[in-house]
Parts: structure tokens; sequence; C-alpha cells
């Protein structure tokens, strides 16, 4: 890869790393699992040639690497991320307050496409164009998987008794 294009691959990581993991975070509800999809996204813009440095957007084409990596291993990995998750979720929200590990709890309650629809809209801030580019759906899917999604949620986050408690929900299917 010529020089202009690894200060490229910087650029974008500098300014996107974070905001990609945290709008991964909500896709899978899982920080460790979004930060490693994010890192093999960059590691595909490397490989990539042209590919990424051509995109228009290439946080977007990132962000849709790695929605793509997360959707791979989910369907790879089911039994594997059960057990992980039963054994990490505590330690990886140690540090976040309290309405966001109920908030991503409550994400992991929701069917993927949906947690996808929710995250991508509202926790990364993508207008509803973007996140159906992004999940490869058309608009009115994206928009009727909010709607039901936003629905869930406020079922799940009224009700005080039932706050989920993030060892041991549903996995992501």
């Amino acid at each position: 890869m010529p020089r202009s294009a690894v200060d490229r691959v910087h650029e974008v990581y500098a300014t996107s790393y974070r905001r990609l993991v945290g709008q991964l975070t909500g896709v899978t509800g899982d920080p460790v699992e979004a930060e490693d999809a994010v890192m093999e996204a960059f590691a595909r813009a490397v490989g990539s040639g042209r590919s990424f440095l051509d995109a228009d957007n290439p946080e977007a084409w990132l962000r849709t690497v790695a929605v793509n990596v997360t959707r791979t291993r989910w369907r790879r990995n089911r039994f594997f991320r059960d057990v992980r998750h039963r054994l990490v979720a505590e330690e990886a929200y140690a540090d976040l307050p309290d309405d966001r590990v109920a908030l991503l709890a409550a994400l992991r309650l929701l069917p993927a496409p949906q947690r996808e629809a929710i995250a991508l809209h509202h926790l990364a801030d993508l207008p509803v164009h973007e996140v159906a580019e992004a999940v490869g759906a058309p608009v009115g899917t994206v928009k009727a998987r909010l709607a039901r999604g936003r629905a869930a949620l406020a079922l799940l986050l009224s009700e005080p008794d039932n706050e989920p408690d993030p060892s041991t929900e549903r996995s992501p299917r």
C-alpha cells in the first residue's frame, strides 16, 4: 500500500475508530466484540486496495464491513458467543453508566435486524437511508424495524422490575 494510502487509513482511524466502536457496541451489545469487528474492518481496508481509498465515505465503508463481520461471526459462533458472553458480561459493562448498561442489555433482547437499525440510527446518528444502505435493506423496512424496535425498547426500559441483566439476557440472533 503506498504511503499516502497508509496515511489515509491512519487519518480515518484517528477520526472514526472510537465512534465506530460505539456504534457497533449498540449493534452487538458487547464492547469487546464491537472493537474486534471494527479492527477487522480496518484490516480489510488496508488490504482492499482502491475500494476503501475510493469510497466517498470511508467511515460508512468501514461501518458496513464491521456490521457484515459481526453478522458472519454471529452465524459461525453461536455456541461460543453464548458461553463467552456469560463469562465476560459483568466485566465488560463495569465502567458504563447504569442507564447505558440497561440500554445495551435491552438492545440485546431485540431481534438482530431491529437492534442493528436502532443502534445505527440512534447511537450512530445515521439517517434512515444510510442505515438502509449499511444493512442492505429497503428504507421502508428500516423504518418498520425502527418503529418495532423503539416500541420494544420502551416496554423493556419502562418496567423497572424487568430490567434486563447483561449477564443473563438472550444472545443476539
